[in-house]
């Protein structure tokens, strides 16, 4: 299946995919976010420990104005990377921001068990963004176009810028929603 596969879909395709894939992911959440936050949130944050709750509180009175901003932000970097991947062969950016949409992959799966109910997002993490993100990384390794240390430097990279775009993420959120309190 995958000889199939590799002959149909050609690497510049391959590598438009991934921001195609990524909206049709974010379009299942933008859609159902606001108002299975509105459903959902008391008892979400009921499982959730006190420092959690204290973090994902803006995330839950996120509208979907907000959540869709939030998303064109992160699609822009997905645009860019593919741009540099695509017209220049620099994939580093890509792989970094490929790992995290198979990452974020299981995040979604895995609230979705944690909670024992459906979460935004969760359907095409599981069909579409955790299918595609394997194949890439398989066609980035079969091909030559990286190696495994290239996928650990992309890790690397979450890593590092991760933590701060998250803050800055929760700080937006915090902002648009009042600084809301529990």
């Amino acid at each position: 299946m995958l000889e199939w596969l590799d002959a149909a879909v050609n690497w510049v395709s391959l590598l438009w995919l991934f921001p195609v894939l990524f909206m049709f992911h974010d379009f299942e959440e933008i859609l159902t976010v606001e108002k299975w936050a509105e459903n959902n949130r008391d008892k979400v944050l009921a499982a959730m420990p006190p420092f959690a709750r204290k973090a994902l509180l803006p995330s839950l009175h996120c509208g979907t104005r907000q959540f869709a901003q939030d998303v064109l932000y992160v699609y822009s970097v997905i645009v860019a990377s593919t741009l540099l991947a695509v017209l220049f062969s620099v994939y580093l950016p890509f792989l970094a921001a490929l790992s995290l949409f198979f990452l974020h992959s299981f995040t979604h799966a895995f609230q979705a068990l944690y909670l024992k109910r459906y979460t935004p997002g969760v359907w095409t993490a599981i069909l579409i963004a955790l299918p595609y993100s394997a194949y890439a990384f398989y066609r980035f390794l079969d091909g030559g176009a990286a190696d495994w240390s290239d996928i650990g430097s992309s890790l690397i990279v979450l890593l590092v810028i991760g933590p701060p775009l998250l803050l800055l993420l929760l700080k937006g959120r915090q902002k648009a929603t009042n600084h809301l309190e529990e």
